[in-house]
């Protein structure tokens, strides 16, 4: 078909296959750091987003995000069920590929970021109100953001923030809906960190590392320059995360640890999501670097201090390291890097830091509020939590009637 590219349909169909290798990444790494009793319902709370959301996405999700503008909010429903969405490419997101396979593409990424939300309420969430929660959630919290950010007219859009993989729409509002939802669930009844298989989660962990060069570099949604360039941010911001994470837990807990080196790199590889397209790798190296510290601060002491259980740390690594992205891409951008983008603060605008803070205050208020409406909504129809019994039992035997494992190590 006219105007469509090969090359760059290849790369954005395997970016898209990457991307969806994320959902059995986190699966193992959400899975490994759990007690063993839980480790197959933690588990299934990723494969149920991928399973959910899929359908979710090409009924209404993906018309609500991308779909004719409504007041610059949300997109509307002439594109549900995918109807007049074929082959051809919309020139208005992605010029060289088909629309269908841009809809595959953003669908993994709704269906990675509701997956990320569930490791702030593992081990006590009931898995009825876990699907009914992911389900409202897209819907009603993922889908506009998305439309604000990427939307054509979207307001964030047009004020001018730059997004190139999700910073916004990912990772901020997955991270503070999952603080959110931790608070209103309320804690389990053992909060300290008490993984059963770190070799698992560290598996899972790279397997984060890998899809997420399809996360970022696929995002440029052509084989280009740009694409070149977001693959090495991102592996540098990586790199960097990590060394800031360990270092910070070296200096203070006396002990580097392969769990704080893998979760220093996921710190890195949210850091630099928002900028990964428009920024250096040099810039990146020093992004990655202050997410992964600022990510160890957030988790080995700040929820301490807070008292909330988030249990695996969705908004300490997502949340708080997807913030600083956000200020990280307004401060180094360069148009040098991608023309498509803006200079940041170092090259004297500091108009992209002002629309990215109002970015991140209204996207961080907008998923704060509407996941405590939708919880508490939930709430009326269904239990939220687990009992304290089934708690001690474990999720995995009282709500699937399976274990993982013959003898339970916990």
């Amino acid at each position: 078909m006219e105007g469509l590219n090969g090359a760059d349909m290849a790369f954005v169909i395997f970016s898209a296959a990457l991307v969806m290798f994320m959902v059995p990444g986190l699966a193992l790494f959400y899975g490994g750091m759990v007690k063993s009793k839980n480790v197959l319902s933690t588990t299934l709370h990723s494969y149920a987003a991928l399973v959910v959301i899929s359908v979710q996405w090409i009924f209404i999700g993906y018309s609500l995000a991308f779909g004719s503008d409504k007041f610059g909010f949300i997109g509307g429903l002439d594109w549900s069920f995918l109807k007049n969405v074929g082959m051809e490419a919309n020139a208005t997101y992605a010029s060289s590929i088909p629309h269908l396979l841009f809809v595959a593409f953003q669908m993994m990424f709704a269906v990675i970021t509701a997956a990320v939300i569930s490791g702030s309420v593992a081990e006590r969430m009931r898995f009825p109100a876990f699907i009914m929660f992911i389900l409202l959630w897209t819907t009603f919290i993922y889908d506009p953001i998305a439309h604000w950010v990427w939307g054509d007219n979207g307001w964030l859009r047009n004020l001018g923030v730059l997004d190139f993989a999700g910073g916004f729409v990912v990772e901020i509002n997955s991270g503070i809906s999952g603080l959110v939802a931790a608070i209103v669930i309320g804690k389990r009844k053992k909060t300290q960190p008490d993984p059963h298989h770190v070799p698992m989660a560290v598996l899972g962990g790279g397997i984060l590392w890998l899809g997420w060069f399809g996360f970022n570099a696929g995002s440029a949604l052509a084989i280009n320059g740009v694409a070149v360039n977001a693959f090495l941010t991102t592996n540098t911001s990586a790199a960097a995360g990590a060394i800031g994470f360990v270092v910070c837990e070296w200096l203070i807990n006396k002990k580097p640890t392969t769990l704080g080196t893998i979760s220093g790199a996921i710190a890195g590889l949210v850091a630099v999501t928002q900028g990964a397209g428009f920024v250096s790798p040099i810039s990146a190296f020093f992004i990655g670097l202050v997410g992964g510290a600022l990510s160890f601060f957030a988790i080995a002491i700040l929820k301490a201090k807070l008292g909330y259980d988030d249990s695996l740390d969705a908004f300490g690594c997502h949340g708080v390291a997807g913030i600083w992205g956000s200020l990280g891409t307004a401060i180094f951008a360069s148009k040098a890097i991608n023309p498509a983008g803006a200079d940041g603060v170092i090259y004297g605008n500091f108009g992209l830091l002002k629309a990215h803070l109002i970015g991140i205050g209204a996207v961080a208020f907008y998923a704060a509020v509407g996941t405590f409406v939708i919880l508490k909504l939930i709430s009326f129809v269904a239990k939220l939590r687990t009992t304290k019994e089934d708690e001690s039992s474990g999720l995995d035997l009282t709500l699937h009637g399976e274990a993982a494992y013959n003898i339970y190590n916990h």
